[in-house]
């Protein structure tokens, strides 16, 4: 019989509530559980002493008699110190999409032409009009004809 430590979920529709069991590892996820060993109630904020509870003596020995912690159990019993922490290969954490890389760009960009601009006043005076006016030059290459005959100017 292959025992498993998992969350068996209850609470209502978009307010989950979690029982942390032992159970056989065929059995359905909400059904016939061996022993009740905690709660978990994710709404809680993370800090929360009531949003992970478990009895660490009834869980140690299901572990010691060869009990699986499914991943998300195995991470509370790490923040617990019952268990050591295993490497874990996420290769794609937090990689932003195509969009919000363009973002990013045109935010730099636009950045970059700013502090251009700044850095140019900073100096002198006098070119600093021109700089604003290349910036917009920059931002519109289908107008690029007037833009530099207004610069000419």
């Amino acid at each position: 019989m292959a025992m498993k430590i998992r969350l068996a979920r209850g609470g209502s529709k978009k307010r989950p509530f979690y029982r942390i069991v032992a159970s056989d590892s065929r059995m359905p996820r909400d059904g016939r559980f061996i022993e009740k060993l905690g709660t978990y109630n994710p709404l809680l904020p993370k800090d929360s002493e009531e949003r992970v509870k478990m009895n660490m003596e009834r869980v140690q020995y299901w572990l010691d008699q060869g009990a699986q912690p499914t991943d998300r159990i195995s991470r509370f019993l790490e923040a617990a110190g019952t268990i050591e922490k295993k490497e874990r290969n996420n290769p794609n954490k937090g990689e932003p999409g195509t969009k919000a890389k363009e973002r990013i760009e045109e935010k730099a960009a636009k950045a970059a032409a700013a502090a251009e601009a700044a850095a140019a006043p900073a100096e002198e005076e006098a070119p600093a009009e021109d700089v604003v006016e290349e910036a917009v030059a920059e931002e519109a290459p289908a107008e690029d004809a007037p833009a530099e005959e207004e610069a000419d100017k």
